[in-house]
């Protein structure tokens, strides 16, 4: 491919990037942990939007085990999150690869 056709498709990949940007904030995933005692909701571009746990699991000497699955559901909630992107994303550029140098944005 020319240098002008990589161009126009730096140029249409990024207004894609732009538009998936502002698509991400609907899609939301949820992660759990603990056997679904810790819940977190967050969105595809990576904005937590609630957080939900087992009262049980309110005991004073139990907080590093309470942060422990709250760690866990985060990183659970992330990684369905950056799938979600990529799926997106592959839907939006319908699988063309990225301009060389191009990275995506999350």
């Amino acid at each position: 491919m020319d240098i002008m056709g990589l161009m126009k498709q730096a140029q249409a990949m990024q207004q894609k990037m732009a538009d998936l940007q502002s698509e991400l904030d609907g899609v939301q995933v949820t992660g759990a942990s603990g056997g679904g005692s810790v819940s977190v909701t967050m969105t595809a571009k990576g904005d937590v939007k609630g957080l939900t746990l087992d009262a049980s699991l309110l005991v004073p000497d139990e907080k590093e085990i309470l942060e422990d699955l709250i760690v866990a559901a985060l990183n659970d909630a992330k990684a369905k999150a950056e799938r979600a992107a990529q799926e997106r994303m592959q839907d939006l550029t319908k699988g063309l690869p990225l301009p060389p140098g191009m990275k995506l944005p999350f």
